[in-house]
Parts: structure tokens; sequence; C-alpha cells
């Protein structure tokens, strides 16, 4: 009897099996459709949004400067409302971002130590608004790493682009906020004040330096060591094969490292003092020197209001000047740099159509863009590996077929074109 048992169990699980890799496969190809169409809808957004960019781009710098203009009236009128007008910003564009870095393949920038030093502060404005050490932590944060990087990565004010203002103020806004309730809010006061007990001089009361140096130098450090080891923990071991598989997917690191290799900046030359294997290494340590320096600099802030005055006038015209630097000098390269793509797309579908006429074709004719117009040359198309030999039009781009894959030698055969 208890064989028979096993033996329709056994069959049942055995014809279970099936309908269980089915119900698996399913919801693969049902997951796999749904990501399909998503893609698809942010590629027209994507597309919709540059048909119409001059239009998006006043409109978004018309709303800039109106909300920046309505806070800064807000930060004299009513400084005790900004911690709340700073969690609503929270809650919706850092959302917002996550969704539109997630279509970029930019959403391991939401790991970096920024949004865990925001997600501190939110949660003791929410949550613990009158707990002194967890705001001395969220002060050492955001006077030290996050207003520091706002100076020295160049963070730019730009009210016309979307992405850089929502950069400048998750590094400025945490900073603000913490002064106002430090110095200006009247519930401070109130705490500074209390009844029957002496007039305290601030709030948060510091006892002593060794309780000062607790809670805005060693509890705020030991913070950033943990959220240092979850990062390489989510980023180098748990997502490896995941960066290594698509380079496309960017990283704070990857990112600072290819700028740096770029302009073979100090910050390059240091990187590479234990070798090209270790860079990522350096990284890491050069970031913890950094961390510790500006978490120190918090301790003489935090004590002077006059300080923290300048300290913040200090942040706001950094990144003000970033941002003309930014109109001025990087946005005139980027128009001159899309009006080349846009000629460029004609010259390739006439070639894409005239190599679909004869795809077993070796010898075809392309045009080369350069800053002294257009050059006809004979291309060669060499399947395979091969070398081209480019001389001085190594500043030129080949328009080829996107089905055409290996090298080719150019050989120009006229003259400029006007």
């Amino acid at each position: 009897m208890a064989s028979e048992v096993e033996d329709d169990a056994a069959a049942a699980a055995a014809s279970g099996a099936p309908l269980v890799a089915n119900g698996a496969a399913d919801v693969r190809r049902r997951r796999e459709k749904a990501k399909a169409i998503l893609q698809k809808q942010a590629v027209k957004i994507a597309t919709k949004a540059e048909e119409h960019e001059r239009f998006i781009f006043k409109v978004t710098h018309l709303l800039g400067v109106l909300g920046f203009g309505g806070f800064c009236y807000l930060l004299g009128a009513r400084p005790q409302d900004v911690p709340y007008v700073y969690c609503l910003f929270y809650v919706i564009f850092v959302p917002l971002r996550w969704i539109y870095y997630r279509y970029k393949k930019w959403h391991y920038y939401l790991l970096d130590f920024c949004y865990y030093a925001n997600t501190f502060l939110l949660v003791m404005i929410l949550f613990y608004p009158k707990d002194e050490k967890l705001f001395m932590v969220c002060f050492s944060f955001a006077e030290g790493p996050l207003a520091w990087a706002l100076i020295v990565w160049r963070c730019s004010l730009v009210f016309s682009s979307f992405d850089k203002l929502v950069s400048v103020l998750i590094h400025l806004l945490p900073g603000i906020v913490l002064f106002t309730i430090r110095w200006w809010n009247p519930q401070t006061f109130a705490a500074m004040h209390p009844e029957g007990r002496a007039a305290r001089v601030t709030w948060p009361y510091v006892e002593n330096k060794s309780y000062l140096w607790t809670w805005l130098f060693v509890v705020p450090l030991a913070a950033y060591t943990l959220w240092q080891l979850m990062y390489f923990l989510i980023v180098n071991v748990l997502r490896r094969q995941r960066l290594l598989r698509d380079p496309e997917v960017m990283t704070s690191y990857r990112e600072l490292s290819k700028k740096a290799q770029k302009a073979n900046n100090i910050w390059w030359r240091l990187s590479g003092l234990l070798g090209d294997k270790n860079r990522q290494i350096m990284y890491i340590l050069l970031q913890a020197l950094f961390t510790v320096a500006t978490m120190a600099l918090t301790v003489p802030i935090f004590l002077s209001y006059r300080m923290h005055v300048v300290f913040q006038i200090l942040k706001v015209c950094a990144a003000t000047w970033n941002g003309g630097s930014f109109i001025l000098e990087v946005m005139p390269r980027q128009v001159v740099k899309k009006e080349k793509k846009l000629k460029m797309k004609p010259i390739e579908e006439t070639n894409s159509t005239q190599h679909a006429e004869d795809d077993t074709s070796e010898i075809d004719r392309y045009e080369w863009y350069g800053g002294m117009g257009a050059v006809k040359v004979d291309v060669i198309f060499l399947f395979g590996t091969a070398k081209g030999n480019f001389q001085d039009m190594t500043d030129y781009r080949c328009a080829l077929p996107a089905n055409i894959h290996g090298s080719c030698f150019a050989f120009p055969i006229g003259d400029q074109l006007h």
C-alpha cells in the first residue's frame, strides 16, 4: 500500500514538472514582452522629445528659474517649511530620475553616496526631526562630501537642463535644509530656550569636543564605510558579470575614469600609482581620503554661523559659475556636433539604399565629413580583420551602411565639395 502511494506521488510530481516548467517559461515570455513594450514606448518618448527639443528647452528654463526664485522667497519668508519642500523634491524627482537613468543605462549612479546621504536626511526629517545625533550625522554628510563634490566635480546650475538642475539640487539642498534647521527655524529657537531651564547656545547642543567629533566625524565615517562596502558588494561582486557584458552601462567609476583618461589630468595619474589593474582600488582610496578631509572640515562650519553662511554662498556661486561655463563653452560644441549628425543622416540613408541594390559589391563611393567640407573617396571593404590607412583623415567619419562590418582603406579621389 505504501509503495502504491509513493508511486502515485512520483507520477504526480513527474506530470507536474512540465507544468511548472511551462509556467516559468510563460512568465519569462510575458516579462520579456512587457520589457519590449516599455522600451518601445521609451524610444517613442525620446524621439518626440528630440523633435520638440527647443520648446522643451525653453519650458525647462522657465520652470527652473521660477522654481529657484520661489525657493529663495520661501527660504526668507518661511524657513521652517524648507525641509518639507526638500522632501517633496526627493519623493518626486528621484524616482523620475531612476526611470530616466534606467532607460539611459545610468541607473547605477543612484547607488552613489549622494543618494545614500539624501535618504538619511529624508528619514531624519520625516521620522526623527528632534534627534540631535542623527542631525549631526546628516550635517556631516551634507556639508562634507556632498557639498565639496558640488565644487570639485563641477556640478553646473543650468536651468534649461532638467538633469543638471536635479544633480545640483541633490548636492546643494541638504546643506541648505540643515542650515535653516540649525540657525533660522523658529522651532530651533524654542529648543535653544526651553521653559524652566537655562538658555542653550545652539541646537543641537554640543556638550564637549569629544561629543562633537564623535557625531560629526567618527560615526559619519563609519556610516560612509558601510555604504562603501555595500556599493562594492553590489557593483563589483553581484553585478560584475552584467557590467562586463554591457560596456554601455555606466557607473561613477567608469565615467570618472573615462573623463580623467581623456583629459590625462592629475586624477588619472594618481589612480595609476598602483598600476592599471588596480585603478579601481586606488579610486576607492582617493574617495576615502576626500571623504575624511571634507568631514573634518564640517566641524568648524558647524560651530560658526558666519562660516556656514559663507559656505552656502560659495556653493551657490560655484554651481552658477560652472553653469555659465557649460552654457558658453560646452553647449555650442554640442550644437555643432548635432548639426553634423543631421547633415550626415541623409548621406547615410542614400548610401544604405545604394548598397542594398548591390549587396555583394566590394567598392562603393561615400563621403567623408570634416571641418573643411565633404571629400569623396572610394572605400574598399575588407571583410574580416584589416587595418585602415587614413593618414591625415583620422578626424573624418566614414558613413558606412549598418550591415557592413570590418575595416576599410580610404583613398581620396576628388576635390573638396562645397
